[in-house]
């Protein structure tokens, strides 16, 4: 693919602007490309069995928007890409929508597909957004797996991050997302791992 087709869209939208999925779609769609794929990250309504009525999302947007087109450049040096659209809501996302959605397209599904999987996990393991979980009995800020996980990569003990030292456990068996940090308001952190929080990101 020519450097001049190549198309890339990453926005960070600002508070109460729902995704429009379509928009994005309708972006990376393109007759030389036999596959589109997609993900869509949306609020769920439990967590580890507490009602949960809506994520938080804040971001640092000139960083965050800089660390979402490098993984783009990334995704295209690993697979055959024609366009990538990238979206991330910031503030309330209540339950059932969404907020943050990944379309990549592509001549095969393999290089879609593969590289949809590494943008939404690099997303989580690195750009600067930070969740909320707004539960009936409180509040809790949530901190992604991936993330601590490429802190130890990176030769960090046990995550120490923003001058707190966050501990990790590691379990034999790991749910679908690996081990979770809860860190409550007054920085002291309790893990736990199993199902992923109540949104993707």
């Amino acid at each position: 693919m020519m450097a001049s087709e190549e198309k890339t869209l990453v926005e960070i939208l600002e508070e109460h602007n729902p995704i429009d999925l379509a928009k994005y779609i309708n972006y990376v769609s393109a007759p030389q490309a036999g596959a589109i794929a997609t993900f869509s990250g949306t609020t769920r309504d439990t967590f580890e069995g507490k009602v949960v009525l809506e994520l938080r999302y804040e971001a640092y947007t000139p960083m965050a928007i800089r660390y979402l087109k490098s993984i783009c450049s990334s995704a295209r040096s690993s697979w055959n890409l024609h366009s990538i659209a990238v979206a991330h809501r910031l503030g309330p996302v209540p339950v059932g929508e969404t907020s943050v959605f990944i379309a990549i397209s592509s001549v095969h599904r393999i290089d879609a597909l593969d590289a949809c999987k590494y943008v939404i996990d690099e997303l989580k393991a690195t750009v600067p957004i930070w969740k909320k979980e707004v539960l009936a009995n409180g509040e809790v800020w949530k901190e992604n797996s991936e993330f601590l996980e490429r802190r130890v990569e990176l030769g960090k003990k046990d995550g120490d991050c923003c001058g707190k030292k966050v501990e990790t456990e590691v379990h034999d068996k790991k749910g679908c997302c690996g081990t979770k940090v809860k860190v409550n308001e007054e920085g002291i952190a309790n893990n736990s791992t199993g199902q992923e929080g109540s949104g993707e990101v």
